[in-house]
């Protein structure tokens, strides 16, 4: 469509490898010390970037001054957006292992979703859903257990053009695992969702596609990665996002937004071509608003949009035409908020806030068969439910999940799974692509509905 693409830029589709012996520009940071989010720390520079390597190979360059001091310098997003499930956990673990040495958190933009970008310039991904989570999984292994930053398949829940309704919810489900599955990898990861930007969907729109995604399972959500929207109109937007989850009954979500290009005009799609853009507001995790948990630079500047150039490729007369004119970063950033000047409690927090709900059991059985448990995510009037069957110590190659549903409850969608009925006591079984479960592993499908959402306990029996 026509509207559409005036007002969506694609995102990268590269992954940029580390390369031995780069090297590093010395040029302050513009980091953040104390945070108004709920992420506080440095951001991590990648000595072994595009444009650091760039800067590295080219000294003699006219523009190299320019970029190695507004572009080079600073934090950026590494992007892993290659089918590499036998090397992705190795690369991970090289990057965060990098940055945890350095005591700074590492962004991490994961651009592997099947049918990304719609077909679009930066086509790809995994070749299915099945084969997404094993990669999925291999990532997160590389994580460690230190803050890191992720975004989570950008354009994966603005755009949706090329989907089938069914594809749709096996979408949803596929984040929503993946937002798990990295969470349980590694619980201080901070996971962020597709929230599109400020000119494309509604607050309401995005606030329901995130929902449907899992959000509830993850930190909050990302924004302006692909476009050039002012911050101001983005943390605008953000509010509204945040305003429509909570009344949803979704709390406590926050926003990053992208800041790597909107320094200057919005309006085209595609960068490879204008002028008049310069870099934004620099890196920071010191952003002054409770709303917001970093300025991150996630579409690294001077990276092509797929139009001139190849989608994903550095291209120095981009970076230079960003940073040229733009203000040099600060090399200090001041704290954001005034300290507090009230005298600390007399009183001794507690050292564990006891849990409102109990967590189910998620053991997998000592024996043969499966086990299912169930995560609820209950707003007024409505639900959504994830289930996980696991396998016990042998493989299956079938499974029936049955839950008794509250009175008055109606189930209106399934994914990942067939459904019996919509209300009572429903058995969900497996579609053709999940019935096989190896021993000790997981597959997951969901459900939506009207009502009270079930409890904790279901029956799995394998087939």
């Amino acid at each position: 469509m026509a509207i559409l693409s005036l007002r969506r830029r694609r995102s990268t589709a590269i992954s940029v490898a580390a390369i031995a012996g780069a090297t590093a520009v010395g040029v302050c940071l513009a980091v953040g010390g104390a945070s108004a989010g709920t992420v506080s720390g440095p951001l991590y520079r990648d000595p072994s970037s595009a444009v650091v390597r760039w800067v590295a190979a080219n000294p003699g360059d006219s523009r190299a001054a320019v970029i190695r001091d507004k572009i080079a310098s600073q934090p950026q997003a590494r992007w892993f957006a290659n089918f590499n499930p036998s090397t992705v956990q190795s690369e991970v673990s090289g990057f965060v292992g990098a940055a945890n040495a350095a005591q700074q958190i590492p962004v991490l933009a994961v651009y592997e979703i099947t049918n990304r970008d719609c077909g679009g310039a930066s086509a790809g991904g995994a070749p299915d859903l099945n084969q997404y989570q094993t990669w999925v999984s291999n990532f997160a292994r590389g994580l460690g257990n230190q803050t890191v930053m992720i975004i989570l398949e950008t354009d994966s829940l603005a755009l949706l053009t090329c989907l089938n309704s069914g594809e749709i919810s096996a979408r949803n489900q596929a984040i929503t695992t993946a937002t798990r599955t990295i969470k349980s990898a590694n619980p201080n990861a901070k996971v962020y969702l597709d929230g599109g930007h400020s000119t494309w969907n509604s607050a309401g729109e995005t606030a329901n596609r995130l929902r449907a995604a899992g959000v509830q399972y993850a930190d909050g959500f990302f924004t302006n990665v692909s476009n050039f929207n002012s911050t101001s109109g983005e943390a605008n937007f953000g509010r509204s996002v945040i305003s429509a989850l909570n009344g949803m009954g979704i709390s406590g979500k926050r926003q990053v937004i992208d800041t790597s290009r909107n320094g200057g005009a919005s309006g085209d799609w595609c960068g490879d071509d204008n002028t008049d853009r310069r870099i934004g507001q620099y890196p920071t995790t010191n952003t002054g608003d409770s709303n917001i948990d970093g300025y991150l630079w996630v579409k690294p500047p001077g990276e092509a949009d797929g139009c001139r150039y190849t989608a994903g490729s550095f291209q120095p007369d981009l970076a230079y035409s960003l940073a040229n004119g733009a203000p040099n970063p600060p090399t200090t950033a001041p704290p954001t908020t005034v300290p507090p000047t009230t005298a600390p409690p007399t009183t001794a927090p507690p050292t564990t806030a006891p849990p409102t709900t109990t967590p189910p059991n998620t053991s997998p059985p000592a024996g043969d068969g499966c086990y299912a448990s169930v995560a609820v995510n209950q707003w007024a009037g409505g639900f959504t439910a994830s289930v996980t069957v696991t396998a016990g110590k042998s493989d299956i190659n079938g499974w029936t999940v049955t839950i008794a549903l509250p009175g008055g409850t109606a189930v209106t969608g399934t994914w990942n799974a067939q459904a019996s009925g919509t209300s009572g006591t429903i058995g969900f079984t497996n579609v053709s692509y999940n019935g096989r479960v190896l021993g000790r592993q997981s597959t997951n499908f969901g459900f939506q509905g009207t009502g009270t959402g079930p409890g904790a306990t279901a029956t799995c029996a394998a087939s």
